[in-house]
C-alpha cells in the first residue's frame, strides 16, 4: 500500500512537470500574442536542439569552468615558467589548434568564455587562479600577426592588472607542463587557446564570431546577462513566464528596447538550453531567457551600466540563473 503510494505521488510530481514546461513556452519559437499557447511537440524541439548545448553547460558548470581536464602543472621547474609577464608574444601553428599566441617563453596563452571583453572582465578568481594563473600586464609586446592595437590590461578582483588581447584577459594553464604543452585547450568547454585576433583558436574559432549574450560578473550585482556589445539585459514585472506573453507595447518601447532573438550557440556563461525566442505581436521575434522576455534599456549609455535596475519597481536585470538581480 505504501509503495502504492509513493508510485502515485510520483507520477503525479511526473505530470506536474510536464504542464509546467507546456506552460512556460519551451519551444524554441514562441507564438505571437499577449499570451501564447505553445504548439503540441514543441518541448521535444528544445531537447533536441538544446542537448548538446546544456551538456557542455552542465559540463562546466559541475567543475567550475575549470577544474575539469588536464593535470596539476607538478612537472619540475614548470610552475616558475607559467609566472611573470609575457613579453614579445609569438603566433604558433599546428594541425590542431591552427594559429595560437605563446608568450616569449612558449607557453601557451589561453582565454576564458566565462569572463567579457566588452567590458574586459575576469570571473577566474580564488581556486581558479590558480589553476589558471592570470598573465601580468606590463611588458607585454605584440609580434607580427598581432595587432599591438589589441593588447590592453584589466583591473582584477585584487587590484592586479591582467593582460588582455582584444578584450579577453589572458592565462596560463598550469596543467602545461613545459612550453608548447595545450593541454587547457577546451577545459570545462569554457577555455581555448588564443588566436591572434583574440577568438578561440581552433574550431570553435568561427562560432564566437559573435557572442549574443554572456555573463557580466557586476560589482554590484554579481553575474548579469549583457547583450553581445556588454549593455546590461533587463525582465519586466508586468511580462509574463507562464505563459509567455509581453507586457511592454506602445511608448514602452521607446524605452525598453526587446532583445533579437539569438543563435544559442552563441551564448556564453548561462545555460543555452533556457535561450528561446518569442514572436511580438508586430512579428518581431524577442530574445527570453528562461521564459523571461529580454531587453535593454535606452538609459544605459555605455557598457556595464545598470540604470534601468530597479525603474519603477518593475525592472531588473537579469542573472544568470533568470533571477531578477538584487533581488
Amino acid at each position: 500500500m505504501v509503495m502504492e503510494k509513493r508510485h502515485i505521488a510520483f507520477a503525479g510530481v511526473s505530470v506536474a512537470m510536464v504542464l509546467l514546461t507546456a506552460a512556460c513556452g519551451s519551444s524554441k519559437d514562441n507564438s505571437a500574442g499577449s499570451a501564447n499557447v505553445q504548439p503540441a511537440g514543441g518541448s521535444q524541439t528544445v531537447g533536441a536542439g538544446a542537448s548538446a548545448s546544456a551538456g557542455a553547460g552542465a559540463v562546466a558548470g559541475a567543475t567550475g569552468g575549470y577544474e575539469a581536464g588536464g593535470d596539476s602543472g607538478a612537472a619540475a621547474g614548470g610552475e616558475a615558467g607559467r609566472t611573470g609577464p609575457a613579453q614579445q608574444l609569438a603566433v604558433k601553428e599546428d594541425a590542431k589548434l591552427g594559429k595560437f599566441v605563446t608568450d616569449s617563453k612558449g607557453w601557451t596563452l589561453y582565454r576564458f568564455d566565462e569572463d567579457t571583453p566588452k567590458p574586459a572582465k575576469s570571473n577566474c578568481n580564488d581556486d581558479c587562479a590558480t589553476k589558471w594563473p592570470a598573465v601580468p600586464a606590463d611588458d607585454a609586446a605584440a609580434t607580427t600577426g598581432i595587432e599591438s592595437s589589441k593588447l590592453g590590461s584589466v583591473t582584477r578582483s585584487d587590484g592586479t592588472k591582467q593582460l588582455t588581447l582584444a578584450g579577453w584577459p589572458v592565462y596560463r594553464f598550469a596543467g602545461d607542463a613545459k612550453p608548447g604543452d595545450t593541454k587547457g585547450q577546451g577545459v570545462g568547454g569554457t577555455w581555448n587557446a588564443l588566436a591572434p585576433d583574440g577568438k578561440p583558436a581552433g574550431k570553435t574559432a568561427a562560432a564566437d564570431d559573435s557572442l549574443q549574450l554572456m555573463v557580466n560578473n557586476n560589482a554590484e550585482l554579481g553575474k548579469i546577462i549583457v547583450d553581445g556589445k556588454g549593455m546590461t539585459v533587463y525582465r519586466f514585472d508586468k511580462d509574463s513566464a507562464w505563459p509567455m506573453k509581453t507586457g511592454c507595447l506602445g511608448a514602452c518601447l521607446d524605452t525598453w528596447k526587446p532583445v533579437k532573438a539569438v543563435d544559442t550557440t552563441k551564448v556564453a556563461g548561462l545555460d543555452a538550453a533556457k535561450v528561446t525566442s518569442f514572436k511580438r505581436p508586430d512579428g518581431t521575434k524577442q530574445a527570453a531567457f528562461d521564459c523571461w522576455l529580454l531587453y535593454t534599456f535606452t538609459g544605459d549609455k555605455k557598457p556595464g551600466d545598470i540604470n534601468g535596475q530597479g525603474v519603477k519597481g518593475t525592472w531588473f536585470a537579469v542573472t544568470d540563473k533568470g533571477k531578477k538581480a538584487g533581488q
